[in-house]
């Protein structure tokens, strides 16, 4: 086995028994990003410098002994929406094309102290809005399966770049299934964590009450071992959760006998793919001959779900990119008449099409008039989600079901319909509006190639209930990847 196909768990356990070092590690996957950079574009920035230097230093502790976790000299890509100190950090936004952090955001900094290596940032939807992305202010990333489809998105740097071997594992954040969807779509495993869980401290925030950060990696167990580095009670994140059940690894047990997971019929109706629909209840068919119960059942309000988000999530993103003004950070404009023209000019030439899009339509929400016919409704229905969700878990360990509606569109398809791209995260936006954890996995593939993921949703901090499920279907399924890696 080459160092490129071990999983993160794989080469840190290499790495501990010296069979490789950590700059060899890092130096093969940096001629792998050297080597399909070009053909991909999962970057925005590269720090092959920076990534040698840590290598070198991580190595040092690994041999005397103060660095011994499960993730020791694992190179890692961050998404481009968290901080880095001393490294650029865009949001794949030409308004904050030289923003370059004085401290890093708290998940980076417990991958930190894990020993692991920072390649660099991976390319995005701008400011995290999008699912293609497309509207990324630095071009389009391509996925790795098929260069003519997109890799999904808002996190779709950083799928791309673990399903392209040019990193071991990412980090992505999931506002309305970000990290899911490209991983559906990239054909690698996903978790949304339970909102909380992870601290936001450091992410650039797109919709504060929705985002959560997570890991994007080759398979179950490194997903476990991931979460179990990143999620942490922090007090400089007033929504995070000090929680005392975090031995997520303590799930890897194929073993789902007696579990009961639920199937929402409202998920498989129009609108939906045959191919996509086959593969989801065929993974249920497996987890079925394993000694799972499997049933159908009724999960209302699915039709209210992506008003409701685009509705909140729109009021939240007005709310956070009001701070980028050209004033403290990032572009201004070169000419301009007055403080409130530099203002103008600023935002205009700085933010994309999406992100002036949803900016105007959270601000409409938010005016006077409207506020109480639009936002006040959505949280309303947002609370409704909750409860039907409450419900169904009163009765089901698991909900098990499709990530997205189709396999990876074209590029090109999605940004000419918004309407379009967003019905196309039906399956995933509910889990963000509940704060529930969400898990995608690989269960096959379409006529064209493409990969299919299947969705496993759990009740809040029950992230080991999805975990034991993916992994017992996981062992039942086998080894999945691109046939080229193969």
């Amino acid at each position: 086995m080459s160092i490129l196909d071990m999983t993160a768990v794989e080469l840190a356990a290499a790495i501990k028994n010296k069979e490789v070092t950590v700059t060899e590690a890092t130096e093969a996957v940096l001629a792998q990003i050297e080597a399909s950079e070009s053909k991909y574009h999962c970057y925005v920035t590269v720090d092959k410098e920076g990534a040698l230097k840590q290598a070198a230093e991580v190595q040092n502790k690994i041999d005397s002994g103060e660095l011994t976790g499960p993730l020791a000299g694992v190179p890692v890509a961050i998404k481009d929406n968290m901080c880095t100190e001393g490294l650029l950090t865009t949001c794949s936004s030409k308004i904050l094309y030289n923003f370059v952090p004085t401290f890093s955001s708290e998940a980076v900094l417990n991958l930190q102290k894990a020993g692991a290596v920072i390649l660099g940032k991976t390319n995005m939807d701008e400011f995290a809005m999008g699912s293609t992305t497309e509207t990324s202010a630095f071009g389009v990333t391509k996925n790795p399966w098929n260069p003519e489809h997109v890799p999904g998105g808002s996190s779709g740097g950083s799928a791309a770049a673990v399903a392209a071997n040019e990193c071991f594992y990412a980090l992505g954040s999931d506002t309305g299934g970000s990290i899911r969807q490209p991983a559906s779509f990239c054909g690698v495993v996903g978790l949304k964590p339970t909102y909380g869980t992870v601290s936001r401290y450091g992410l650039i925030a797109y919709g504060s009450s929705l985002d959560q950060i997570g890991p994007l990696c080759k398979d179950v167990t490194d997903c476990a071992t991931i979460m179990e580095v990143i999620a942490s009670h922090d007090t400089k994140d007033s929504t995070s959760v000090e929680r005392n059940d975090t031995d997520f690894t303590s799930a890897l047990v194929d073993d789902v006998k007696g579990m009961r997971i639920g199937i929402p019929r409202d998920y498989f109706g129009e609108g939906l793919d045959p191919e996509v629909k086959d593969a989801v209840l065929k993974a249920a068919q497996v987890l079925k001959d394993k000694g799972a119960i499997v049933e159908e059942f009724d999960l209302s309000l699915v039709a209210y779900a992506i008003p409701t988000y685009y509705t909140i999530a729109a009021a939240e993103a007005s709310s956070n990119l009001e701070r980028f003004d050209g004033i403290k950070y990032g572009y201004r404009t070169e000419e301009y008449e007055g403080l409130h023209n530099m203002y103008k000019k600023s935002r205009s030439e700085g933010f994309g099409a999406e992100v002036k899009r949803r900016i105007m339509l959270g601000s409409f929400v938010l005016s006077s008039g409207y506020y109480d016919a639009y936002y006040l409704k959505a949280l309303r229905v947002k609370a409704l989600i909750k409860k039907a969700f409450d419900e169904a878990f009163a009765k089901y360990d698991v909900i098990l079901g499709p990530v997205a509606p189709t396999t990876a569109p074209k590029l090109g398809e999605s940004l000419s319909d918004p309407i379009k791209m967003y019905l196309g995260d039906i399956y995933t936006i509910s889990i963000n509006l509940a704060g529930l954890p969400g898990l995608s996995i690989p269960c096959g593939v379409d006529a064209d190639g493409l990969p299919i993921g299947l969705q496993l949703i759990g009740d809040c901090f029950n992230e080991k209930k999805l975990i034991q499920t993916a992994y017992a279907y996981e062992k039942e399924r086998g080894a999945f990847g691109r046939k080229e890696d193969k």
